[in-house]
């Protein structure tokens, strides 16, 4: 079992190393060789059939990567979005501000309760940035489930 450390403001992004630098760097190098090898091929007059295969293909590879990570990202925010209102409902009785934007609801999963009420008013009247609400969190309060 892995050590969870304290999450705060400077650690708390999160970066997979095989998705973020090897796939999508595998993804870029795949297009790129792809094209090339087409232009190649399409400049000594070859049958270009199986280069514009590869460049298809390659082409799938990259939008399947991005979408991958970006449909997972939906779908966190999503439920990041429900159990945040339910925090605010709890504390308030009331839903979310509906001023508040998604990613202003993402930032103040960081904030402890004591902090929360104060933020989202502050958020609300400032139109404060994610990364200003982030900043503004005095005792992190780490999501060491996300995606």
């Amino acid at each position: 079992m892995t050590q969870q450390t304290n999450q705060n403001y400077s650690n708390h992004r999160r970066y997979v190393p095989l998705y973020h630098f090897i796939l999508l760097g595998l993804a870029t190098i795949l297009i790129i060789g792809a094209a090339v090898n087409l232009g190649l091929k399409a400049g000594r007059n070859e049958n270009i059939f199986s280069a514009t295969l590869i460049l298809g293909l390659s082409f799938g590879l990259g939008i399947a990567s991005w979408y991958l990570r970006a449909f997972a990202i939906k779908a966190q925010n999503r439920a990041i979005r429900a159990e945040e209102n339910l925090r605010y409902f709890a504390a308030t009785g009331k839903l979310f501000p509906r001023e508040l934007k998604m990613s202003q609801i993402v930032a103040l999963r960081f904030a402890p309760d004591e902090e929360f009420l104060d933020l989202v008013a502050k958020a609300v009247s400032n139109n404060l940035s994610n990364d200003a609400i982030k900043k503004e969190v005095k005792n992190w309060k780490g999501d060491h489930h996300r995606a």
